[in-house]
């Protein structure tokens, strides 16, 4: 048995790529439009494992947008996606920068919590040891939930 990939629902497949590519440093693999079906299936992955899922060697996640407007409700009851970070305080500014609430800050240096556009926790971890507690991170408080 091999995980492949974890699949969540989008309701604005550009806001999404712009999130999970622009914002968060994941790459697209691959794209399937399906007319009869009325969907689009955008597969990702971590861009260190961009060679590796070339191949169907790493986990992916996939975007699936119907094309025909549904609403989405309990974007949370999975849990979470999660991902090591090479530097945890830089790639949360860079997401604040560009205009995401970090929901749960790296007060630790360990870990982060922020949403996709679609309400999607993601867990952002540190690769390695924890950074040395800094702020502003070390006294922001968690904004909403995660």
């Amino acid at each position: 048995m091999r995980y492949l990939h974890t699949m969540v629902r989008v309701t604005d497949l550009e806001q999404s790529l712009d999130f999970y590519c622009n914002k968060l440093g994941l790459v697209e693999i691959r794209r399937t439009e399906n007319e009869a079906g009325r969907f689009t299936l955008v597969f990702l992955a971590a861009s260190e494992d961009r060679e590796n899922a070339e191949k169907a060697q790493a986990p992916l996640l996939e975007l699936t947008y119907n094309w025909d407007p549904e609403e989405y409700t309990g974007g949370r009851n999975f849990g979470h996606l999660a991902y090591t970070v090479e530097n945890i305080y830089d790639l949360c500014q860079s997401l604040m920068d560009s205009g995401v609430t970090i929901n749960r800050p790296p007060r630790d240096g360990h870990m982060a919590f922020v949403r996709s556009p679609d309400g999607i926790s993601l867990e952002l971890l540190q690769r390695g040891d924890a950074l040395p507690p800094q702020e502003p991170w070390a006294s922001m408080p968690n904004t909403g939930s995660w």
